[in-house]
């Protein structure tokens, strides 16, 4: 019986595995089945250690001076306390704060703002008595207005006055320029013809003619002789020989656009009188001025106020009549006709060349639809102060008077 012992070196390495392969099969040769079935015993157990011995092959050396690997310890995430929801807040309402309306803007000669005012006038005071009429008697006389000393033509009937006194014409004299007037002169057969007839007369300088105190205005662009109209008559109503129930007003020319503002105005104005008055409405006397400025060496002033006197600039400031047509209304008596105190005559001469006569037709015509009591008179040919038909104009305004201030039965 021959034994192969299988080389030792098997035990402590491993076998490469095509040996491995080369000595089972040499074995299979050359040996028993019981011997060989030993050998494969041997092998498998050197096989076995050899893959263990590779499987735990030992690992790279590790440098004595590295400190020992330190467990650190896994970081516990400590939890957050959860978020609990924070209401929204709801903003407290701020009280919004009201704007303060701007106030709109006025003017002076606005009507119902005039309505608002007071004109005490006050007692007159006689300057001067002047020499006396057919049946009256004359004085210079003074009142006040607005603070200003304001001088006027008084006259007042002789002889034994009705027991509620006489009744009272406020005489309103047209445009003369204000350093030519005097108290005494121009007029003198017009208030003739009212104070020998029963009437107490006061005629109001105006501020600035004369001798009167202040500054001369003007009437389209301030109330200024408006309100010194209306002292008047505040004043004369407190003479001790005037009735202050009847009080009647007369204009010629610039005088009548101031009785039609004051009869819108002042209710205590029972009638109104008007020759060649300036009563159309603001358009129409803005172009009136344009047209009797063109021939002087002035710039003419234009529809919009750039050129032209201070007055205009500073109502055209509200804007032009077609812009703000509502304040150029608030302003012009002709739009509160409705309004007026009391009835009106007019008077206006056909070849007028100072005013229009279209000016007295147009307001006659306004006034007969709306139901005033109104009379218009023309006069053919006649002139501004109606000097060809003077005596004519002169007995119709009496009568007018007579019957709506005086009475019906004119005591």
């Amino acid at each position: 019986m021959i034994y192969t012992t299988l080389p030792m070196e098997l035990h402590l390495t491993g076998l490469p595995e095509v040996l491995l392969q080369t000595l089972i099969g040499t074995a299979r040769l050359m040996v028993r089945p019981a011997l060989f079935a030993r050998c494969l015993l041997i092998l498998s157990v050197c096989l076995i250690a050899s893959c263990g011995t590779v499987r735990d092959a030992t690992p790279p050396p590790v440098s004595p001076s590295a400190p020992a690997a330190t467990h650190t310890p896994t970081a516990t995430l400590t939890p957050l306390p959860s978020l609990t929801p924070t209401p929204s807040l709801t903003p407290t309402p701020t009280a919004t704060p009201t704007p303060t309306p701007t106030p709109t803007p006025t003017h002076p000669l606005m009507v119902e703002l005039m309505r608002q005012q007071t004109y005490p006038g006050s007692e007159i005071t006689i300057e001067e008595e002047l020499d006396p009429g057919a049946n009256y008697d004359r004085y210079i006389a003074s009142y006040q207005s607005e603070g200003l000393k304001i001088y006027a033509l008084l006259t007042v009937p002789q002889g034994e006055k009705p027991a509620s006194g006489w009744p009272v014409v406020v005489f309103n004299h047209g445009y003369i320029p204000p350093d030519q007037y005097r108290t005494t002169e121009r007029y003198v057969a017009y208030v003739d013809g009212f104070a020998r007839n029963g009437y107490i007369l006061f005629r109001p300088d105006y501020r600035g003619h004369g001798d009167s105190e202040g500054e001369p205005t003007g009437s389209f662009g301030t109330p200024a002789y408006t309100i010194d109209v209306l002292n008047a008559m505040a004043s004369v109503m407190q003479h001790p020989d005037a009735d202050p129930d009847r009080v009647g007003m007369w204009g010629h020319s610039m005088g009548g656009g101031i009785i039609l503002r004051a009869m819108v105005v002042a209710p205590e104005i029972k009638a109104g009188v008007i020759w060649a008055g300036m009563v159309a409405p603001y358009p129409d006397l803005l172009e009136w001025y344009r047209r009797r400025s063109a021939g002087r060496p002035t710039p003419t002033p234009g529809l919009d106020g750039t050129i032209g006197p201070r007055w205009t600039q500073e109502l055209f400031a509200f804007g032009t009549v077609e812009e703000n047509p509502a304040f150029w209304a608030s302003i012009d008596p002709t739009s509160y006709l409705a309004d007026l105190s009391g009835p009106l005559q007019l008077h206006h001469g056909t070849a007028d060349e100072s005013v229009p006569v279209e000016y007295s037709e147009d307001l006659y015509a306004r006034l007969q639809e709306m139901g005033q009591t109104s009379e218009l008179y023309l006069y053919t040919d006649d002139n501004h102060n109606i000097s060809n038909s003077f005596g004519t104009a002169m007995q119709r305004s009496i009568q007018f008077f007579d019957q709506h201030v005086k009475g019906a039965d004119g005591e």
